[in-house]
């Protein structure tokens, strides 16, 4: 089967039409092993894999945080990968789940971040995303969330979609962020390719209150699984593909059928769905940051309703009200769908307690 057609087949199980609680089609991934598509890349000794491959676990203890590497580099793609945090006290810890090709284009390189925020008891994980292109650090694009569930007892998928027209975050079903790429960006949209990361690490010096809250190794080892993952996309080679002027042809059917793929669309449903998720989590927007940025970078799409809620420091006004508990849908389709996935969960939820345990039992021989 040629790659395209491969690509296009694996969209179609990617956005197979089943309504999942958000009201949205699902996103059911055909997730992979992960010495299929995967290799460890520091902190080996704190990678800690379940029996059938399928669930991962990463430790930050005292000696060492960890993390693995997609073995290919990918000329846009789906990068998705379902996550359960660490709990209790994290302060300073940081998870990330992200793609670059920093070690490639040192001075130049491409990013897209989920980075999870750590935090003092009693007080929410937050989530962060980022866009880098062509080494546009100086210019961060960050914008900030609060999920509404608690994200450390139970998975929740994290998604990042990257095509040659736009960017968008999914946290489970839901589109939290769209970047579509204009002129006006010019090198700042990212364009090479790049490998996809998962690491946990001492993030002391600015992750929590800046710098405030540093890591406390006394509730550590602190354990981060990943479940489901999944890669869709082009493998390419960064060097052949910038010596020959930025596109490599075997790439161009994969393309095609990403960008012509239900979640890739950004259709009025998503687009309500990401309206309502930021009006109702979002806590920080670099586009409304006016000390910073006293003219909106050129992606902005500056929602006047949205700005309201927020301070010149682009931070949010008022703290957010949390909602209670949605309410059940196991009668219906979507139900039996979340039933399904619930399993599925449960099930690395299983093996990643017991990698947990097996964590905290090697941190207390040692």
């Amino acid at each position: 089967m040629a790659a395209g057609a491969v690509v296009a087949t694996a969209l179609l199980v990617l956005a197979a039409a089943v309504a999942a609680v958000s009201g949205l089609p699902a996103i059911n991934v055909t997730a992979m092993v992960f010495e299929e598509g995967y290799a460890p890349l520091f902190g080996q000794d704190n990678i800690l894999r379940s029996a059938d491959g399928r669930t991962v676990s990463l430790l930050l203890d005292r000696s060492t945080g960890s993390g693995f590497i997609s073995s290919s580099m990918y000329q846009h793609g789906f990068f998705s990968a379902s996550i359960k945090l660490p709990s209790d006290y994290t302060a300073g810890v940081v998870v990330a789940f992200y793609t670059s090709n920093g070690d490639v284009f040192e001075k130049r390189h491409d990013e897209l971040d989920f980075e999870f925020l750590g935090n003092i008891r009693g007080k929410p994980w937050r989530v962060q995303t980022n866009v880098y292109g062509n080494g546009s650090v100086s210019r961060g694009r960050e914008e900030r969330y609060v999920l509404p569930f608690d994200p450390t007892t139970e998975f929740h998928r994290y998604s990042i979609l990257w095509t040659a027209a736009a960017v968008a975050f999914y946290v489970d079903d839901v589109p939290v962020r769209e970047v579509r790429r204009s002129a006006a960006m010019g090198g700042d949209f990212p364009s090479k390719p790049m490998s996809l990361y998962a690491t946990v690490w001492d993030a002391s010096t600015w992750a929590t209150s800046g710098g405030r809250y540093r890591v406390n190794y006394r509730y550590g080892p602190f354990v981060a699984s990943f479940t489901d993952l999944a890669l869709l996309g082009c493998p390419a080679d960064p060097i052949r593909m910038v010596a020959g002027g930025g596109r490599q042809a075997s790439c161009a059917a994969d393309e095609e059928a990403l960008r012509a793929s239900d979640v890739a669309v950004m259709t009025v449903e998503k687009q309500q769905a990401m309206r309502r998720f930021r009006e109702q989590n979002m806590v920080y927007s670099y586009c409304y940051d006016t000390l910073r940025y006293p003219a909106a970078l050129p992606e902005c799409d500056v929602v006047e309703s949205e700005r309201r809620r927020f301070k010149d420091s682009g931070h949010l006004r008022f703290a957010l009200r949390r909602r209670g508990p949605r309410r059940s849908s196991r009668g219906t389709a979507a139900g039996r769908a979340a039933a399904a996935a619930a399993a599925r969960a449960a099930a690395a939820s299983r093996a990643a307690a017991d990698l947990a345990a097996a964590a905290k039992k090697r941190a207390a021989d040692m």
